[in-house]
């Protein structure tokens, strides 16, 4: 069976042969670099990490320590079995230099970063990150995290409410469901996934409700939220901008967004890399699942992969006695 694909594993990625193609890990590479920005429950790894043995390094990050703790039963073995060093860190991708520095390495020869969601988060109620099951409205993928959607929805004024949800939703209708907001947790707080879906569903004018979309009324409030919670787009922007430093000449980064808001800087970052001679566009247009993974996932019919392949001749490792030091929250090495 396809390492990857484990069904025991909870969660199925997406884009795996796009990513092995345009990632040329279709065969082996020994004593490869490679950094996972969201290693999730390891299935991209799983695949990938056979091909850069012997004598490889695997980097996996990833802010949930549950699924982080997973990855690391599931894929040791198989590093093990092909001669791969395994580095495993608890924290966002934005510390993602600084981990690598941590290990002596100062660039990697491929980068892949999967901004989805692994299904069991997706599908746990006490993560509050969908309105389809009640549960806490949470929202953190990491636990230790100081800020809950709750916290933000029950404490922002209207003003900024309605900012955010506008700004990491697209919403339209952002001030109305930032008043209803207001307005219901006058009477109590909102702490709950069904309080909080309901009250963007009664935003919604009747009429718009009877010639809307399937989208849920509260879909975009929701991804909104989860965005502001878990600082999302800056970790994403801080890697972009990290690409140049952490890339080999030679080497290749790809990025699976998942929607415009994801994907739109990708894309520019991707261009502008191109346009200062740093990066050569691998991918002009985004690649997306074929018609038998959207049959067999549904989770992958939004997937867009996007790869740039960083210009100049390749340069080993910089080795460095001292990790600088971090202005954000240290990763937790396992």
């Amino acid at each position: 069976m396809d390492p990857g694909a484990d069904p025991s594993a909870g969660h199925v990625p997406v884009l795996l042969n796009e990513v092995l193609c345009f990632l040329d890990l279709e065969d082996a590479h020994p004593g490869l670099r490679v950094l996972d920005c969201t290693l999730g429950r390891g299935g991209h790894a799983a695949n990938i990490i056979p091909r850069t043995g012997p004598r490889g390094t695997y980097i996996g990050l990833d802010l949930d320590p549950a699924n982080l703790a997973y990855a690391e039963q599931r894929l040791s073995p198989i590093a093990a079995q092909h001669g791969v060093t395994l580095h495993l860190a608890n924290t966002s991708f934005a510390s993602a230099q600084t981990v690598l520095r941590s290990h002596n390495i100062d660039r990697v020869d491929r980068v892949l970063a999967d901004l989805g969601f692994a299904s069991n988060q997706v599908d746990d109620p006490a993560r509050g990150l969908s309105f389809k099951h009640d549960g806490p409205l949470d929202m953190r993928l990491d636990p230790s995290a100081p800020t809950t959607a709750a916290g933000l929805v029950n404490r922002l004024g209207e003003g900024e409410l309605a900012d955010v949800i506008y700004r990491f939703g697209d919403e339209r209708l952002s001030r109305r469901i930032a008043r209803k907001i207001v307005q219901a947790r006058g009477d109590r707080p909102i702490s709950t996934t069904s309080q909080l879906a309901e009250i963007c569903r009664r935003a919604y004018p009747r009429s718009s409700q009877r010639n809307r979309s399937t989208i849920d009324p509260a879909t975009r409030t929701f991804q909104a939220l989860r965005i502001a919670v878990n600082g999302e787009l800056d970790a994403l922007d801080t890697l972009l901008g990290r690409l140049p430093e952490i890339v080999v000449g030679g080497g290749l980064a790809g990025i699976i967004s998942f929607h415009s808001l994801e994907d739109r800087p990708v894309k520019q970052a991707f261009l502008k890399l191109e346009q200062q001679d740093l990066f050569e566009r691998v991918t002009r247009k985004p690649v997306t699942a074929s018609e038998q993974e959207q049959h067999d996932n549904p989770r992958s019919r939004s997937a867009k992969l996007r790869v740039a392949k960083r210009l100049g001749p390749r340069e080993e490792p910089t080795h460095h006695n001292q990790a600088p030091p971090d202005p954000g929250r240290p990763p937790d090495t396992l």
